[in-house]
């Protein structure tokens, strides 16, 4: 028996839009500049003209970030269910069906192991091209996962969250992956086990509420919207205007809810420095 059945449309459902196209060329979303798709991705996916960082995917950051060949991914083949029969303007079996196969992701997460810079971690990186990187059971079970491989392994975990909160699909299931990924990481605490949380543009919803502002560290990319409502959800039920710049990531080191902000091209060699202090 279905529980919910929609008669309107009255959900907008359309899958997100693409920062990097699939031509030779990127109109950047800040300056408008046109950039040739080999100058950017020889620039770390960033614009040339103003650094606007754009949106990108785990392939791309598991290169930027991890020695060459040494990514070993694990619990590849998870796939979500549909427990509730949820249908908006299409069933969530059929969503789930389609981003597969659109994407060749199997959810908003993967996760694994490798090196950076020859030190031996444990990372996941959601993809938001997977539904909006929302967080539904498969991305709560993977981080759950990768929190015990770095147990097993004594691993430091990173994790590099892109997403634009839970999986309306499934309901309160989905709301029971802030609870599950919180209380994983109170035992990686408790064994004294590393933790940087690398936050990029968008990290909104469930994830920034659990797992996305815990790490021992919290590292954002320059300008990146972090909340756990979006800027014109407050502005709506405050009825103020909100601060220049509210909910950025230069914001949020202004008022300490994050350590770093970190530009990409700096990324791998700044974990670097940081894993090594520490390991000590």
């Amino acid at each position: 028996m279905a529980w919910f059945k929609r008669s309107k449309e009255n959900i907008s459902t359309n899958e997100p839009k693409k920062e990097l196209s699939d031509g030779n060329w990127f109109k950047c979303p800040d300056c408008s500049e046109m950039i040739h798709k080999k100058t950017i991705e020889s620039n770390f996916y960033i614009c040339t003209h103003c650094g606007h960082h754009f949106r990108i995917g785990s392939e791309e950051y598991f290169k930027l970030l991890l020695d060459e060949n040494s990514f070993r991914e694990t619990d590849k083949k998870i796939r979500s269910i549909d427990p509730l029969e949820f249908e908006d303007t299409k069933p969530y079996k059929k969503r789930i069906e389609d981003t597969i196969k659109n994407t060749d992701l199997y959810d908003a997460i993967r996760t694994g192991t490798g090196k950076i810079n020859s030190i031996d971690v444990v990372i996941g990186c959601m993809d938001f091209a997977f539904i909006g990187g929302s967080m539904g059971s498969v991305v709560g079970e993977k981080i759950s996962r990768a929190i015990d491989k770095a147990i097993k392994t004594k691993y430091p975990l990173i994790l590099i969250s892109s997403s634009g909160g839970a999986r309306m699909m499934e309901g309160a299931i989905s709301l029971m992956q802030l609870v599950k990924t919180s209380s994983k990481l109170a035992k990686l605490n408790t064994e004294k086990i590393p933790y940087i949380s690398i936050l990029t543009n968008p990290t909104t919803g469930g994830s920034t509420a659990s797992f996305s502002m815990l790490g021992d560290l919290n590292i954002a990319e320059p300008k990146a919207l972090i909340a756990f409502a979006g800027p014109r959800v407050v502005k709506q039920a405050t009825g103020k205007d909100l601060p220049p710049g509210f909910q950025k990531s230069e914001f949020l080191l202004e008022h300490g809810f994050i350590d770093l902000i970190v530009n990409r091209k700096d990324m791998k060699d700044k974990l670097t420095q940081l894993l090594k202090l520490l390991q000590n």
